[in-house]
């Protein structure tokens, strides 16, 4: 088994001083903690796996091709592989598990 923290995941990040952390790679599944701050800008682009999101605290929009719509604590946000897709607006600082 392994498991986590996410109070240590976030802290893991802010140490790296980077926006995405991975904190679990197996064959079929990665895990990840992304974070932009509030005002941000995220720079991602299509994947190749499908994807999930979680947001774990936060407010902000994300597009995902031609739909918009709002993300907070709570919010779940399925987006298939090759999509276009992005968090904006973020008036929050954003606290996301990512799922491939």
């Amino acid at each position: 088994m392994q498991a986590y923290e996410l109070t240590q995941l976030i802290s893991q990040q802010a140490d790296s001083n980077k926006s995405y952390l991975e904190f679990l790679k197996v064959s079929d599944l990665s895990m990840g903690l992304y974070v932009l701050p509030a005002g941000g800008s995220d720079l991602q682009s299509p994947h190749t796996e499908d994807e999930g999101y979680y947001v774990v605290s936060g407010k902000a929009k994300i597009k995902v091709a031609d739909e918009d719509r709002d993300v907070k604590a709570g919010s779940i946000v399925y987006v298939e592989k090759n999509v276009e897709h992005r968090f904006h607006s973020i008036e929050e600082e954003l606290t996301v598990i990512v799922f491939f």
